[in-house]
């Protein structure tokens, strides 16, 4: 079930539910090694990755997390394995799990990022009653499977702390109208684009990440610059490096 974190924040804060935990871990190929490795090494290889991630695609079968692989373009990251699971631990192990393969010896660590599926009361007023349909639609939101999109985009963001624009001492109302102004402009890609935010305060570097999935990488283009003319963004928001990269079956590795 989803816990409410409502006991260590002010009046102010923002009460917010969590769900799973999210690792976006990104690999390098390091082609020296992989030339180095004989043709029954480089199989043997190519057999244990692609038997990992049919064990992560089992666990996304029986909703006890979910997984995706991208192939990422630009010379930030080759690769993303992207995992959602109930608990850091098992973050850590499906971290460890690649690393103890073969492939691991090629595929070097890159960037990564942790954090927690997250949704906020700002746009839902904590006036409003209970309703069963719209629980099992939060629900969906907090443990979601990923979407089978063929493209995905991500980036971390922070809210910024400085004089004249520090979202941190704005009153929560005024808050929570700046992120319904923000949603309603999200709410035009909406047939296009599946989004997942998560939460990283206290987890990572940056404060969120932003995962985006479409099967036009145009429409992050789109996306993104549709919503950084809102206010909440224009003024707020900081944001990090954009990894972009297209879905891959496991056997075409």
């Amino acid at each position: 079930m989803a816990h409410e974190k409502d006991g260590a924040v002010s009046e102010q804060g923002p009460r917010t539910l969590e769900g799973w935990f999210v690792l976006h871990d990104f690999r390098r190929v390091r082609y020296d090694r992989w030339r180095a490795l004989s043709s029954s090494e480089q199989h043997t290889a190519i057999e244990q990755l692609q038997e990992l991630t049919r064990r992560h695609q089992a666990v996304d079968a029986a909703r006890r997390g979910s997984f995706g692989l991208f192939a990422t373009a630009g010379h930030k990251a080759d690769f993303l394995f992207l995992h959602l699971r109930p608990k850091l631990e098992d973050l850590i192990e499906v971290e460890r799990a690649l690393d103890q393969t073969l492939a691991g010896s090629v595929l070097t660590r890159g960037p990564s990022f942790v954090s927690v599926v997250e949704l906020s009361n700002y746009v839902v007023a904590r006036s409003e009653k209970p309703d069963p349909q719209r629980q099992q639609a939060v629900q969906a939101r907090l443990f979601p499977a990923l979407p089978r999109k063929s493209h995905v985009c991500f980036y971390p963001m922070n809210k910024r702390r400085c004089e004249g624009a520090n979202w941190y001492l704005l009153p929560l109302e005024q808050r929570r109208a700046l992120m319904r102004q923000h949603g309603m402009s999200g709410k035009k890609f909406l047939d296009r684009v599946t989004q997942l935010v998560s939460g990283a305060i206290g987890l990572d570097d940056w404060e969120w990440g932003v995962t985006l999935f479409a099967d036009d990488p145009l429409v992050f283009k789109h996306v993104v610059t549709s919503m950084r003319f809102d206010e909440v963004s224009a003024r707020y928001a900081e944001f990090g490096p954009f990894y972009v990269g297209h879905r891959i079956p496991p056997d075409s590795l």
